[in-house]
C-alpha cells in the first residue's frame, strides 16, 4: 500500500485520506459516494468500538472498586476523573448532575480517537486489505462528519441547559436584551445568532484541522520509506501532547458552553 508498492505519491496519499464509505447507487460519481446520505463506515465501527471498550472497562472498573488505596486501572482511572471533575468544578458555575459526566465522556473518547493516530499509518489499512477491505481510515477525528456530530450535540445540549435554567421566557429575555438592552433587541439577537453558530463550527473544525494536520504529517513521513523512523519517532511523541491537547480543549470548551448557559445576566 505504499508508493514503492505501486501507487504514486499522490495516490498514496489521496487512499489514506478516503473513507471507507457506503450509500445509494444514485449517490455514486466515478465509483465513490458523494452527497449528504453518505456513511463512513470506518468512523462509526472505529469510533463506536473505542467508546465500547473505554467505557465498558470504566463501568467494569467502577463495580469492582474498592475504598481502599487504589492500584493499577482503578487508580489510572481515578486520576483521570479527578482531573475532569476539578476542571468542572472550578469553570462550571452552575448546578448540573451532567455536565461532569458529560466532560468525562467527551475527554476519554476524543483521546481514544485521536490515539489512533499513533498506529502507522499502514498497519491497519493492510489488515482491512487482507480482509477486502480497500479503504480505511483509522482516526475517527479527521473526519469533519464525526467532528461536527460532537459539537452539534454539545451545542443542542447548551441550548437544553438555556432553557432548563432559565426557563422560555428568561431564554428569549437574554437573546433579546443582551448585551445592548430592549431597545436594539434586532441587534442583540443578530449577535445572539452568530455568537452561537459560531460555538458548534469553531468546536468542530478546531479539532479536525488539528488532527488532520497529524495525520497529513504521518503520511508524509510515510513516504520517506526506510528513512522515515528519525522523523517518525520524535512526531510520534511530539503528537501525543497534541491529542491530549485537543481532547482537554474540546472538553474545556464544553464546560465553557455549559456554565454560559447556566448563568444569568
Amino acid at each position: 500500500m505504499s508508493a514503492e508498492g505501486g501507487l504514486t505519491t499522490a495516490g498514496y496519499i489521496q487512499h489514506h485520506l478516503t473513507n471507507l464509505a457506503v450509500c445509494a447507487e444514485s449517490a455514486k460519481i466515478d465509483g465513490h459516494c458523494h452527497g449528504f446520505w453518505t456513511f463512513h463506515l470506518d468512523t462509526l465501527v472505529i469510533s463506536g468500538l473505542l467508546g465500547l471498550l473505554a467505557f465498558g472497562l470504566m463501568a467494569k472498573l467502577a463495580g469492582k472498586a474498592t475504598s481502599g488505596v487504589p492500584s493499577g486501572w482503578q487508580n489510572f482511572v481515578e486520576m483521570v476523573i479527578g482531573m475532569v471533575d476539578q476542571q468542572v468544578r472550578d469553570t462550571f458555575h452552575g448546578k448540573s448532575a451532567l455536565v461532569t459526566p458529560l466532560a468525562i465522556t467527551i475527554f476519554v473518547w476524543v483521546f481514544l480517537m485521536n490515539a489512533m493516530d499513533l498506529i502507522p499509518v499502514d498497519f491497519l489499512p493492510l489488515v482491512a486489505g487482507a480482509f477486502g477491505v480497500h479503504y480505511l481510515k483509522a482516526v475517527p477525528t479527521t473526519d469533519p462528519n464525526l467532528t461536527f456530530a460532537m459539537s452539534i450535540t454539545v451545542f443542542f445540549i447548551m441550548i437544553w441547559m438555556n432553557l432548563k435554567v432559565k426557563g422560555f421566557g428568561g431564554y428569549m429575555h437574554e437573546i433579546f436584551t443582551a448585551p445592548f438592552g430592549a431597545k436594539l433587541a434586532p441587534v442583540n439577537f443578530i449577535f445572539r445568532v452568530v455568537e452561537d453558530i459560531a460555538k458548534p463550527i469553531s468546536l468542530a473544525l478546531r479539532l479536525f484541522g488539528n488532527m488532520y494536520a497529524g495525520e497529513m504529517v504521518f503520511i508524509l513521513i510515510a513516504l520517506l520509506g526506510l528513512y522515515q523512523l528519525p522523523l517518525a519517532l520524535p512526531w510520534a511523541l511530539f503528537h501525543i501532547l497534541i491529542i491530549t491537547l485537543q481532547a482537554f480543549v474540546f472538553m474545556m470548551l464544553t464546560i465553557v458552553y455549559m456554565s454560559m448557559a447556566a448563568e444569568s445576566h
